[in-house]
């Protein structure tokens, strides 16, 4: 059970300050609301996409529930229903989008662990109830790597994930975790990556661990080393599979 949280933030000060410098865009001069594609349209398999799912989009015209976009990927129009796209406002705060989208645009290449963005909660729609959504990869295939937190709302409109840590705004709680976990998978570290809108995000290098420790092989009696042993072996399999009939690979 959760209890009762505390009006103010412990340890967290009433006042934070602006994140419009925490988080750089590439366009300095996009500050405001921005749309973003949810879908690649069209979705035929002979078709090429007019745009991209997670790229920012232009408004050309607006017609009732469906609008006309221009990409930023790729420079062409689409008219397309207006579920289809996402409002971003302060870069982070996205309306408008699923759970199982949010989830699907933090696991895109440019995304790195900490890659965050706060959304609607889907549970409680139209009731200015958010969730936070955090992109944390583990070596478990088998795990999500998207992590989600409710953030709740007090009736003096203070936010908090964690009973006694509460925010003014989410702006403060954004800031907030930017700086330390504080209970959460991981620290929030950039925004969801927006293509046309941020700048590229370097791939970390993986190095891959050699599987075998060539401190603990030593040589054979015979003076084989276990590389000469599966090189034998793996021409011996090689040439084992290539005998016999010369039409067995027929089908």
């Amino acid at each position: 059970l959760i209890s009762e949280p505390l009006n103010e933030a412990r340890g967290a000060s009433r006042f934070c300050k602006s994140l419009t410098s925490s988080f750089p865009i590439a366009n300095e001069s996009i500050r405001e609301n921005v749309i973003v594609s949810l879908h690649d349209y069209p979705t035929f398999e002979d078709t090429e996409p007019t745009m991209f799912a997670g790229e920012r989009l232009l408004i050309v015209s607006e017609d009732g529930d469906f609008m006309t976009v221009r990409s930023s990927t790729t420079g062409r129009d689409s008219y397309i229903p207006t579920n289809y796209t996402a409002k971003v406002m302060h870069r982070w705060l996205f309306t408008g989008i699923s759970r199982y989208k949010a989830e699907e645009l933090l696991q895109k290449p440019n995304n790195q662990n900490g890659s965050f963005l706060i959304r609607e909660s889907e549970t409680n729609r139209g009731k200015n109830s958010h969730s936070l959504s955090i992109l944390m990869r583990t070596n478990s295939s088998r795990l999500n790597p998207v992590k989600h937190y409710r953030i709740y709302r007090l009736q003096n409109n203070w936010y908090y994930i964690s009973p006694g840590l509460t925010f003014p705004s989410l702006h403060c709680l954004v800031e907030h975790y930017s700086e330390s976990a504080n209970g959460l998978c991981c620290q929030l570290t950039a925004p969801c990556f927006i293509q046309g809108l941020d700048t590229p995000r370097p791939v970390p290098n993986i190095i891959r661990r050699p599987t075998i420790n060539w401190k603990d092989i030593s040589r054979t009696d015979s003076g084989h080393s276990l590389v000469s042993e599966g090189l034998r072996e793996a021409i011996t399999s090689y040439l084992q599979m290539t005998e016999g009939d010369e039409h067995s690979w027929d089908t």
